[in-house]
C-alpha cells in the first residue's frame, strides 16, 4: 500500500524530489497541489488543473487539491495534509533545496497535520541537482520568468545545460530558487507517458510573465513495457 505523498508544484524540483524519494524506497500514493481560490490555476506556477491532473495520471496516482487565497493558504494546506493522512499517507515529500524559511514552514504545517515531512533535495548543490535532473532524463520547460530579471525569450525553452548557462549569464540562479523562473515537467522516469503540452499566450501578473499551457486534445498511449 502506498504511504507517501508529494507536495507537487508540477515543476522540476518537486519532480526530482519525487524521483529521489522513489529511489529511496518510497511508495507514492498521491500528489498534492494548492490552487488559487477559484481552483483554476496552481498557486505556485499558474498551471491549469488539466496539466496537473495529466501529470498525476502519468504517475498513476490521484491528485489531491485545495483552493485558497494567500490569507488562508496555510489553513487550507493543513486541511489537505489532513486528507492525505486520512488516506494513509503518513510521509509528505517537499522539494525545497536550501531556503531555511521554506523548510521551517513545511515542518510547521506537517507537525500540525501529524505527518512526517521529507526533504530529499535539502542542501544539495543547486547546479548538481540540475545535472541529476538531466541525467535522470526529466524534461522540463520554463513557463514563468520574473520580469526585470529574465527575458520572456526564456518562456517555452526546455531546460538543458545550454539553457542553464544562459540563465546564469543573465544573472539568475541556475535552479531559480530565488523565484527567477518556474518550470513544468513534461516527461521523466516516473511518468508512464510524456505530457502532451501545448503552449498558448503569455500573460503578466505580479511582476512575472506566465506562459499559458494546456493539454493537447489527443493523449498518446502509455509507453510499452515490452
Amino acid at each position: 500500500m502506498s504511504d507517501t505523498a508529494v507536495s507537487w508544484s508540477g515543476g522540476k524540483d518537486s519532480a526530482l524530489a519525487l524521483d529521489r524519494a522513489v529511489r529511496g524506497g518510497a511508495r507514492i500514493g498521491a500528489l498534492f497541489t494548492m490552487f488559487t481560490e477559484g481552483g483554476e490555476r496552481s498557486r505556485s506556477h499558474g498551471l491549469p488543473q488539466e496539466v496537473l491532473r495529466a501529470q498525476a495520471a502519468a504517475v498513476r496516482v490521484p491528485l489531491v487539491t485545495r483552493d485558497a487565497t494567500w490569507a488562508d493558504y496555510e489553513e487550507a494546506f493543513v486541511d489537505g495534509l489532513d486528507e492525505l493522512r486520512a488516506r494513509g499517507l503518513r510521509d509528505v515529500v517537499f522539494g525545497d533545496i536550501d531556503i531555511e524559511d521554506h523548510r521551517a514552514w513545511c515542518l510547521r504545517v506537517a507537525h500540525r497535520a501529524g505527518v512526517r515531512p521529507l526533504h530529499p533535495l535539502w542542501q544539495a548543490p543547486r547546479r548538481a541537482l540540475l545535472d541529476e535532473l538531466f541525467e535522470r532524463r526529466w524534461k522540463a520547460r520554463i513557463i514563468v520568468v520574473r520580469d526585470g530579471v529574465l527575458s520572456r525569450d526564456f518562456l517555452g525553452r526546455t531546460l538543458d545545460p545550454t539553457v542553464v548557462e544562459d540563465l546564469e549569464r543573465a544573472g539568475a540562479d541556475a535552479c531559480g530558487e530565488n523565484g527567477e523562473y518556474h518550470s513544468v515537467v513534461v516527461d521523466g522516469p516516473a511518468f508512464t507517458a510524456p505530457i502532451p503540452l501545448v503552449q498558448r499566450e503569455v500573460h503578466t501578473f505580479g511582476g512575472c510573465s506566465f506562459l499559458d499551457v494546456g493539454i493537447a486534445a489527443a493523449t498518446p498511449a502509455s509507453r510499452s513495457t515490452a
